[in-house]
């Protein structure tokens, strides 16, 4: 099978694209899937680099958002048809030894993949491979952080950092979806008309303008008598922005994470999170109510994800250079 396999960590020439590569063996209880869609995120740039202090399977066939359909059945798995439409739940399960698809054992950059029987989250018939293929890693994350973890209510101010990116754009759209006020961070003039288009309500551009004082121009600075300020930041960049993000936060606001593309070695002036109340939120990946949901919103055409361009997996190279390089709008996803 056609295949992109990492055989060692490195840079982007470590990617191999085998034409010839073994299909995968399917476990009892797993199942093999024909894989029809694969979108990139940032955590497959990590694995190909390698993290400090994570030891991953070499070689490994990275790729964690996963749609196709099945093809065939392990021994004991009950509930699955061939030919059902599905995409991977890439959460670590016990019944898959705690890994993670396309981290721990081989993903879906290549024609086939498996998984465990009960990873399968099947697909509504009017919603894409390519739409599906976006949604666990980024959608299912954001859901969580917006609606799970934050709580987003309407009529509130968002400040999104990072919002061109796959997490970023499906945080401007589901604070959209809830009916709040979104203030857009980007590098280009390019990537913020198109977060326009998505319903951003201001723009700021973080290259050219001092980011804490764009908002309280579009906000008023926040005061401790009450007015200014945002009620909810979405930073998932890191990369010395909290600071300025704690000082956009109004009496009570909260600040959520769930990573830091960036740079994770933070300072903040916990003063300002005394003083003004704040709450700094985790937000630890997503559930499969996450990817139901979403999943839900596309095929009832409340929230179509966000794809920057879908690209033949043997130009894998290139998608993550666009990736590593900050050059995409939404979501890159392969095709074998």
């Amino acid at each position: 099978m056609r295949a992109a396999v990492v055989y060692q960590h490195g840079d982007l020439d470590q990617i191999v694209f085998e034409s010839d590569y073994p299909e995968p063996a399917i476990p009892e209880g797993w199942v093999k899937i024909r894989v029809r869609a694969s979108s990139i995120n940032y955590h497959d740039v990590f694995s190909r680099r390698g993290m400090p202090g994570i030891k991953l399977p070499l070689p490994l066939i990275i790729g964690s958002d996963v749609a196709g359909e099945v093809v065939e059945l392990g021994a004991g798995v009950d509930g699955v048809e061939p030919g059902m439409r599905a995409l991977i739940d890439p959460a670590p399960r016990a019944e898959n030894g705690g890994g993670m698809i396309g981290e721990r054992f081989d993903g879906g950059r290549a024609e086939y993949c498996v998984c465990h029987a009960v990873q399968l989250v099947p697909i509504p018939d009017s919603v894409s491979f390519e739409a599906a293929a976006a949604i666990p890693l980024a959608y299912a994350t954001a859901h969580r952080m917006m609606m799970t973890r934050g709580k987003i209510e309407a009529g509130e101010k968002v400040l999104v950092l990072g919002a061109s990116g796959g997490v970023g754009t499906a945080c401007v759209l589901l604070a959209k979806m809830a009916g709040a006020e979104v203030i857009a961070c980007a590098s280009t003039a390019i990537k913020l008309s198109r977060l326009k288009t998505l319903g951003a309500d201001h723009l700021v551009n973080y290259v050219d303008h001092d980011m804490r004082e764009a908002v309280w121009d579009l906000v008023g600075k926040p005061r401790v008598v009450g007015g200014g300020g945002v009620e909810m930041v979405i930073n998932c960049t890191g990369g010395g922005t909290w600071v300025d993000s704690t000082r956009c936060m109004k009496v009570g606001g909260r600040l959520v994470t769930c990573g830091a593309t960036a740079g994770f070695d933070e300072q903040i002036d916990i003063r300002y999170v005394w003083t003004y109340e704040l709450s700094l939120l985790g937000s630890n990946g997503w559930r499969r109510s996450d990817i139901e949901a979403m999943l839900a919103y596309a095929e009832a055409g409340r929230l179509e994800p966000v794809v920057d361009r879908v690209m033949p997996l043997q130009d894998v190279r290139e998608a993550e250079r666009l990736m590593e390089d900050r050059e995409v709008f939404g979501k890159i996803v392969l095709v074998p």
